[in-house]
């Protein structure tokens, strides 16, 4: 036992963030979370929802299940801050030491799979911009492979610096107002061109019927359930006053705000470029085709790295969750190895299956962690099981939820029934045979560590 104290006092990603290592603000939160929320990827998903449900449908769709999936992450970035425990460290609080590193290893497994896919999107988003502005054949084997290094060495550059840093530094001060005003000028474009069209028109456009509105709220619930495994990653760092109490509104508010903006605005673009582009144009191609569109997507795809960054970061702090004897920063730079390597060899164009399989584990997941943990009980009252059975009964059945809901109703969607029924059953179950409150749980999983 006082080797496993031993083992855990080494482990960042298990015990609570120092107070002194504390320093987002509401602004920090914020900036971070629409910045991530910022992507060709979340436009190119907006586009998979027209012609496929109508425009009103799909309005509808992306307003509320951008504030439904927004409201988690702030949900989780509370418990973050108020623990002051990393992603793995409410794993293991919930599901309890041992169980908790599947979970931890699947997230690691997605998010190496997410920086996979940035590093493709930005590679195919810079070879668009050579061959629009410079004329240059970036395609083939070789153009590929160079573009791909050139954005894997940034983002190795960015890892060996400070994730706090880069996030007050650049993110908060530079690199948001450069993606709004980005994002403002195609807006612009393509609120136009949509006027001379026919504004009309295209709002009353029905659907094919190949997907119903549920199906449409699963898929853009789906982007900001990926981040969940990752929030509290960040949220921790989230400045406490000294009662404890201070900070936790921060970084629920700013969390949510700030993703929930840049969701339902890039899958309102997603929708908007598809909606007026020629038959069989691409989204980045419908891009740069738009007026000032090189500058905009050009800035679009540095804001892109932040993306890659945040994965592989949250990634790394995962890893060391289970391997403490390499540091966070260690370990971020072999995953981005590992990453622009399977980004050079992969074909990673099946992205509408794979973030629903994602949902299918996370959705259920933080469905129990929220359920065990965002009520106000103690953040570490299973963790010092191996295996809290419960929990891990309640994950594994929310997963089969989902995909019979899929299967047999899906008319009724499957994230927001899989999250309620395993929210419910996970507070009904939790853990009653305790005094300590949640504000006691940086304190007692230190004592653990």
């Amino acid at each position: 036992m006082a080797h496993d104290d031993e083992l855990s006092s080494a482990n960042e990603a298990l015990a609570p963030l120092p107070a002194s290592q504390r320093v987002f603000g509401w602004h920090d939160h914020a900036s971070l979370w629409f910045s991530l929320g910022v992507g060709l990827l979340v436009m190119q998903i907006g586009a998979y929802l027209v012609p496929a449900v109508g425009t009103r449908d799909a309005a509808i769709a992306i307003v509320l299940g951008s504030l439904l999936g927004a409201g988690l992450l702030a949900w989780t970035a509370r418990l973050g801050c108020e623990t002051g425990l990393a992603s793995a460290g409410l794993m293991h609080a919930t599901y309890g030491s041992a169980f908790a590193r599947l979970p931890v290893l699947l997230n690691i497994v997605q998010l190496v799979g997410w920086t996979t896919f940035e590093l493709v999107i930005m590679r195919e988003g810079t070879q668009a911009i050579g061959q629009q502005a410079f004329g240059l054949t970036l395609t083939g084997p070789l153009g590929g492979a160079l573009t791909t290094l050139l954005w894997g060495a940034v983002l190795l550059v960015l890892l060996a610096g400070s994730m706090v840093k880069l996030v007050r530094r650049f993110v908060s001060r530079f690199g948001l107002p450069l993606v709004v005003l980005s994002l403002l000028w195609l807006s612009w474009q393509f609120a136009t061109r949509l006027q001379a069209k026919g504004l009309d028109a295209f709002w009353a456009r029905p659907g094919d019927g190949s997907m119903g509105m549920f199906g449409a709220l699963d898929l853009v619930i789906a982007m900001p359930v990926s981040w969940l495994p990752l929030v509290a990653d960040y949220a921790r760092h989230g400045k406490r006053s000294a009662s404890g109490k201070g900070g936790l509104g921060s970084a629920f508010s700013g969390t949510w705000i700030g993703y929930a903006l840049a969701n339902i605005w890039c899958y309102a673009l997603g929708v908007m470029v598809v909606s007026v582009a020629e038959p069989g144009t691409g989204l980045v191609t419908a891009l740069l085709l738009a007026q000032g569109g090189l500058v905009a997507l050009g800035l679009i795809l540095i804001d892109e790295l932040d993306n890659a960054y945040g994965d592989v970061y949250s990634g790394s702090v995962s890893t060391h969750s289970l391997l403490p004897r390499w540091s966070v920063k260690r370990w971020g730079l072999l995953l981005a190895v590992l990453c622009i390597a399977l980004a050079l060899v992969l074909p990673m164009h099946t992205l509408e299956p794979f973030l629903l399989l994602l949902s299918s584990v996370f959705v259920p997941l933080y469905g129990v962690i929220l359920g065990r943990l965002g009520s106000g009980q103690a953040a570490t009252a299973a963790s010092a099981r191996q295996i809290d059975w419960g929990a891990a009964l309640i994950w594994i059945a929310g997963i089969a939820a989902y995909h019979a809901l899929a299967k047999w109703a899906p008319q009724f969607g499957s994230a927001l029934p899989t999250l309620a029924a395993t929210f419910l059953l996970a507070w009904i179950s939790r853990p009653k045979a305790t005094s300590t409150t949640a504000s006691d749980a940086p304190a007692l999983a230190q004592s653990r560590g």
